[in-house]
């Protein structure tokens, strides 16, 4: 027997088990299904985890190393096709691979969007359970709003009220910059279409103000600290790890629709394939990239695509691995008058080294946050060529069209590596409502094979036409009273791009994206021929499979999209609890809270 085993490294193990759901993904929505699916112990689950364990290493518990994560063991390390907007570029794709997914490696932001946002995608797929009014709940459900690593009076940079009691802890910056003062100074100056805003899960998404990331207690909070480690011992639930989902399985027909209830496993390409089943569902949460992928190996997707790769046709879905979409993202580097930006810190190992021991000793300074602590959603000007000729994209006016973040140092997010020598502000700005879509489709039918990814950046004119009012708007915005005698000017190319066409020339050479990747499995209404899913999430023309991560996303919301997984997530367990077991999971909030993640070493690479 495997049950109450922590993890299972063998697929041979629980090969000859019964389970009611077998989840496709340890990432974050799989890890929040997990937890609240074994809320009834009648229930029995397997997860299979394609990555392993992230637990103890302090890359993915200390804030600030995220930046370090990428390219690491603990990353899917994906690439795009060349980009045809950006001067042919291969773009890098950065994902989870261990358990918590992109939630244990990515940057933290926590963003919920705009009422409006969700709204919104009620009327796209005609189901007003994703509706604010009804969705509201589970981002309460999800999250808890706590107290900043360095304990400071938060009045005026967050709404407590506005998060609820759920698993992932919240907080604002626990180590102050120099640019915070100035960024909320300068926007409380400019105002209009620079406001500030005291916090942006209030339920408008416009305005400038602390970010508010999943940090608590100086640690990272993930769906693997948050959501997994507290249950991992159920004795419902079997964790397989280190194990490739290879395709999902036809088991049956039901009601004149193929039932997929059986998945086939392995540990690499050249390991033995065990085929393990569900007598309820199979549950898909394999990130945005491994999902439609797995949908096409599975022979669920487009006909022609299928036939190409040489795999039988079960299902004729079109939209598998279309509306595919990003942010895209451009750095704007400025050089300061300041000695107090982290460039120093990481061009000196001594320094950044006592840094470290800093946060193992104390859980303070530096590496308790995120390498930002401020960002801010605007609208386009209301004058905008590009609204008069464009239908405006945004879901309303509550949400924002550009995003801004400040950085008190050279962050590099593009390919332009950090100077030797001097001090710099790095200000992200991101198209937050792009036009344009691209698609993940297969390279081959090798399950090991990365899937072809092409989000299309920049490749539409609206989008293009936003980022350029960005790097104006950024002019703007440093032109500001607090700004004065900290900023010398735009370093490098960009100090060259004075006209709309040298603006252009600079983003097709150093844009890339936010890495929020969304859609290729979108929901629609249940009688659309549109789409993959339908509202309950449900792949359209089968029985027993249903998809739970940002690819059902039936639009790109205006901020980071964490957030956003954790709330679809928590609706798709009650709507299982609904179909399966006639309960709601509201009844059964989380009762076991996970504890801080213990450090178990001072270097970066254990």
């Amino acid at each position: 027997m495997t049950s109450g085993n922590k993890y299972i490294t063998s697929a041979a193990d629980v090969a000859e088990s019964s389970y009611d759901f077998i989840i496709v993904g340890g990432g974050t929505a799989g890890c929040v299904l997990a937890n609240r699916l074994t809320e009834s112990p009648d229930v029995k689950v397997l997860m299979i985890e394609a990555g392993g364990s992230a637990e103890g290493n302090m890359r993915t518990e200390a804030p600030f190393m995220a930046v370090t994560l990428a390219g690491s063991e603990f990353d899917w390390s994906f690439k795009s096709v060349p980009q045809s907007a950006l001067n042919s570029r291969v773009i890098d794709y950065s994902r989870g691979k261990t358990l918590g997914g992109s939630s244990a490696t990515n940057l933290m932001t926590w963003n919920r969007a705009a009422d409006e946002l969700w709204d919104r995608w009620a009327r796209i797929t005609e189901d007003d359970g994703w509706s604010w009014k009804n969705i509201s709940k589970y981002h309460q459900r999800s999250c808890t709003f706590v107290p900043s690593a360095d304990g400071h009076d938060t009045t005026g940079q967050a709404i407590p009220s506005a998060y609820g009691n759920g698993p992932i802890k919240v907080s604002v910056a626990g180590f102050p910059t120099e640019l915070d003062e100035m960024v909320i100074s300068a926007s409380k100056e400019l105002g209009g279409r620079f406001p500030h805003t005291e916090d942006l899960n209030a339920g408008s998404s416009l305005g400038i103000g602390y970010m508010p990331s999943s940090i608590g207690d100086s640690l990272r909070s993930s769906a693997a600290t948050a959501y997994l480690a507290p249950i991992k011992n159920r004795e419902n639930l079997d964790i397989l790890i280190n194990t490739h989902v290879t395709k999902v399985v036809q088991s049956g027909t039901e009601a004149g629709v193929p039932a997929f209830r059986t998945v086939e496993v392995t540990a690499g390409p050249s390991e033995p394939r065990h085929r393990i089943s569900a007598t309820k569902e199979v549950i898909i949460c394999g990130g945005v990239f491994a999902t439609p992928q797995l949908l096409l190996l599975s022979g669920i997707g487009p006909k022609q695509e299928l036939e190409q790769h040489g795999i039988d046709v079960v299902v004729d879905l079109p939209d598998v691995g279309a509306k595919f979409v990003d942010h895209p993202l451009l750095a704007n580097y400025y050089e300061v008058n300041s000695e107090n930006t982290f460039d120093g810190l990481l061009r000196d190992p001594s320094a950044f080294g006592a840094n470290i021991e800093k946060w193992v000793t104390t859980k303070q300074g530096l590496l308790v946050n995120s390498p930002a602590n401020t960002q801010g959603y605007i609208r386009l000007p209301e004058d905008s060529d590009l609204l008069k000729k464009f239908s405006d994209p945004a879901s309303g006016p509550q949400s924002g069209h550009i995003e801004f973040i400040f950085i008190d140092g050279f962050a590099q997010f593009g390919p332009t590596p950090p100077p030797a020598t001097g001090n710099y502000m790095t200000v992200l700005t991101g198209v937050l409502t792009p036009l344009a879509s691209g698609k993940v489709s297969l390279n081959s039918s090798d399950p090991f094979a990365k899937p072809k990814i092409d989000p299309a950046l920049l490749t539409s004119e609206f989008d293009l036409g936003v980022m350029i009012q960005s790097i104006k708007d950024v002019q703007t915005f440093l032109k500001a009273g607090p700004w004065k005698g900290f900023v010398k000017g735009p370093w490098g190319d960009l100090a060259a791009a004075t006209t709309d066409e040298g603006k252009v020339e600079y983003i097709r050479q150093y844009a890339s994206m936010f890495n929020h990747p969304c859609g290729g499995a979108v929901m629609s209404p249940a009688h659309s021929s549109d789409g993959v899913l339908d509202p309950q999430l449900l792949v359209k023309k089968t029985a027993g499979l249903r998809v739970v991560d940002s690819s059902v996303f039936p639009l790109i919301p205006e901020c980071h999209i964490q957030a956003l997984v954790y709330v679809v997530a928590e609706r798709a367990a009650d709507l299982i609890k609904e179909k399966h077991l006639g309960s709601d999971s509201s009844k059964n909030v989380v009762s076991e809270r996970a504890g801080s993640p213990q450090f178990h070493c001072g270097c970066i690479v254990c």
